[in-house]
């Protein structure tokens, strides 16, 4: 069974800050089944964001585990292209969470995959 949107986000800031990864909500979404954005600060002025993989992308076990699966949306952009993007997505539904954090590396420590 998979984590609702508020229980995975908190163990998410819980885990990347626990490793010195700066990190922060920055928009909360609908409890249960609100979509998560992360987006990556690689502290050079350009940011990545990653939004939900498309349902299509999860397979059986992927479903079985709760597993909670990201793409790339957006890689070394700056944070006004991430704003347009959000700014879109609200349009679309406006139930969506939005965390932030940091890494000069760009490690971001979601699940992702190719789409």
């Amino acid at each position: 069974m998979r984590l609702t949107s508020e229980i995975w986000v908190s163990a998410y800031l819980r885990a990347r800050n626990g490793k010195n990864k700066p990190s922060a909500l920055m928009r909360r979404g609908a409890r249960e089944a609100g979509a998560i954005y992360v987006r990556v600060d690689r502290l050079d002025g350009t940011h990545d964001l990653y939004q939900p993989a498309s349902q299509f992308s999860y397979t059986q076990d992927n479903v079985e585990n709760g597993d909670r699966l990201f793409c790339i949306s957006l890689r070394g952009v700056s944070t006004f292209d991430i704003m347009d993007k959000l700014e879109a997505e609200e349009k679309f539904d406006a139930d969506f969470w939005v965390v932030d954090t940091e890494c000069a590396d760009g490690s971001h420590d979601l699940q992702v995959i190719e789409e």
